[in-house]
Parts: structure tokens; C-alpha cells; sequence
């Protein structure tokens, strides 16, 4: 989407300050990690705090630079997400993976061609999302299936999720398909 600032030095400028404001609030959770672990909680609680804070002033920046607004269509996210994942593994991690082997960092371009592959894990769970929305198979099955609140752990057996939880009463919204994968 172009946005008044298209072309100029304050789309960049927002650019790199929406990479700037994601990139630390990343680093400040593991930080926080860090913390946590060597029994500092407040100081991890801080990083926290200060992670959430550069969350929302990178959140501002991306409204910026996409009309002045996160967008509330739903099928539009999540093409724009596989879009992204897409570029990831077909283009970006597979130059940076050819150009550290041309370096001679074999171990790292081996790194990046495995985080290739989660990336395009990512573009097909993306893809598979959009195709059960369009299809209108996010919240039914095609046959008699388990689906858990997400709140509170009841599982409802039948071809689709409930309107409402009987045992917590959230949303239909709440329910995954139940998967047991152990």
C-alpha cells in the first residue's frame, strides 16, 4: 500500500525505526531471559516492560507506514504474511546462505538454509490458514473432531467448534482443532 510518505526519507527513516524499535524489543526479552535466570526478577520484569513499550512504538511506526492503521482483514494479513515468509526462505535466507559460503562461514550458511526451511513451514501454515478461512473450515471439519477452549481446556467432540464454551462461556473464537501430537 503507498502511503504519503512513498519515496521519501521519512518512509525510510520509519522503516528503520520500526527495525530499530522490533529489533530491541527482541534483545530486552532476552535479556530478560538472562536475568530471570541468574535470580534478578525485577531487572528481567524491566525488560519486560521496557520489550512491551518498544512493541507499541514499533506498532505506531508500522501504522505509519501502512496507511495509519494495523488491518483488521483477515484474509489480507495472512497473504501478506505468507508473502513475507515467502520472501524469507526464497530470497533472503537462500542469498545469505550463498553469500556466507562464498565467505567461507560454511556453519552459518548451513544455519541459514535450516532456518529456510522453518521459514517455509511458516508460508504453509500461512497458506493452509487462508485456505481453511476462504473455505470456511477455520471453526468446522469435515467430520466429527475434538475442539479445546483455549481458556479453560474442555474439549467439545463434534463436526464443529460450539458457539460458546459450556464450561467457561468464552467465545467460539477460543476453540483449536484438539491435536495431540505427544
Amino acid at each position: 500500500m503507498a502511503t504519503k510518505y512513498a519515496g521519501t526519507k521519512t518512509e525510510q527513516n520509519l522503516k528503520d525505526a520500526f527495525s530499530g524499535e522490533s529489533e530491541a524489543r527482541n534483545k530486552y526479552t532476552y535479556y530478560a531471559s538472562v536475568a530471570k535466570k541468574a535470580g534478578y526478577e525485577q531487572m528481567a520484569a524491566l525488560y519486560l516492560e521496557t520489550a512491551d513499550q518498544e512493541k507499541e512504538h514499533a506498532k505506531m511506526w508500522f501504522k505509519e507506514l501502512h496507511g495509519g492503521a494495523v488491518s483488521n482483514d483477515i484474509e489480507e494479513n495472512l497473504k501478506d504474511a505468507a508473502a513475507g515468509e515467502n520472501y524469507e526462505w526464497t530470497d533472503m535466507y537462500a542469498r545469505m546462505a550463498r553469500e556466507a559460503r562464498e565467505e567461507g562461514f560454511e556453519e552459518l550458511a548451513v544455519k541459514f538454509e535450516l532456518v529456510a526451511k522453518v521459514e517455509a513451514a511458516h508460508e504453509k501454515r500461512y497458506l493452509k490458514l487462508l485456505d481453511s478461512l476462504q473455505n470456511d473450515k477455520t471453526f468446522k471439519g469435515d467430520a466429527p473432531l475434538g475442539w479445546k477452549c483455549r481458556n479453560c481446556g474442555y474439549i467439545h467432540e463434534g463436526p464443529e467448534a460450539p458457539e460458546v464454551c459450556p464450561c467457561c462461556a468464552h467465545p467460539k473464537a477460543y476453540f483449536e482443532r484438539k491435536v495431540e501430537n505427544y
